[in-house]
């Protein structure tokens, strides 16, 4: 596994493998590596002859009063835990790389980025929109993979992709969750034992609202009750719980697949979870 810190040195290693006419995949991330992390990473090697694994937290996704600095980060544990994945290389930059004195430009998407965590974090999808487009524009993959669990980033992303016509198939791959049903997330290292406990019923109640809203049921007393439950069981704050339209994350149309989504405080962590509606 090779290891590069600056673009010009990640370019000339996946240069020599576009001369070989081999395929390349790509998947962001912002280290902290868990099985989720991984099994995007199993997803393009099934499409592709080369992974590519960028490790970069990311300032500009994080508001001032966020979790920057304190962010988990554990290079030599998920170097460890990419070279037992085969990957081929990683790119791994400080901060100065990829935001360099005279950097000036973002990148918005907007309309599916003012919705849901845009209005509870108004500059996120700005930051991640704008690193993901230069690391897309930096590696130029074949393929680029991002988990479910984040749902909305995922369509922020392919819009973004679509929009600016890269040359790119921007992937999902399914949310991987531990036996519990909680989906794993860097931030899960967050909780407490007794959090610990309780975070699954996140993911139990947005399955029942999936489950009853295919049966037929009114969204809005579904949605409702399921935060009136958690707040009950001892969730801080419920940010939302909702059901919209699986593309545009508008509200839902007859016919149309649709989404559960829900943000909620546990303690000092934030969780976040989705799933999809039965068709």
């Amino acid at each position: 596994m090779e290891v590069a810190r600056s673009i010009a040195e990640m370019r000339a290693i996946v240069k020599d493998w576009r001369k070989a006419d081999q395929r390349v995949s790509l998947v962001p991330t912002m280290g902290a590596l868990h099985t989720g992390h991984i099994s995007l990473v199993h997803l393009g090697q099934e499409k592709t002859e080369k992974s590519v694994v960028s490790i970069f937290v990311n300032p500009t996704q994080f508001a001032p009063h966020e979790d920057f600095n304190t962010y988990p980060r554990d290079e030599e544990r998920d170097f460890s835990a990419l070279r037992k994945a085969g990957v081929d290389l990683v790119f791994a930059p400080p901060v100065e790389e990829i935001y360099p004195d005279n950097h000036h430009t973002k990148v918005e998407v907007e309309g599916i980025s003012q919705l849901l965590e845009g209005q509870f974090r108004p500059q996120f999808f700005i930051g991640v929109a704008t690193v993901v487009a230069k690391l897309l524009i930096q590696v130029m993959p074949d393929v680029a993979l991002f988990g479910e669990k984040d749902y909305q980033q995922l369509c922020v992303i392919k819009a973004m992709a679509r929009d600016l016509d890269l040359p790119v198939d921007v992937i999902g791959g399914d949310t991987i969750r531990e036996s519990d049903g909680l989906a794993m997330s860097s931030r899960n290292a967050y909780l407490s034992n007794t959090e610990r406990a309780l975070a699954p019923r996140l993911y139990q109640e947005i399955s029942a609202i999936a489950d009853r809203v295919s049966a037929g049921a009114d969204i809005n007393e579904v949605c409702t009750a399921a935060s009136k439950e958690l707040a009950a069981s001892g969730f801080k704050a419920i940010d939302y719980i909702v059901v919209k339209d699986a593309d545009t994350l508008e509200d839902p149309a007859p016919g149309r697949p649709m989404r559960v989504l829900a943000a909620a405080w546990l303690g000092r962590t934030r969780l976040i979870d989705n799933i999809a509606v039965p068709g």
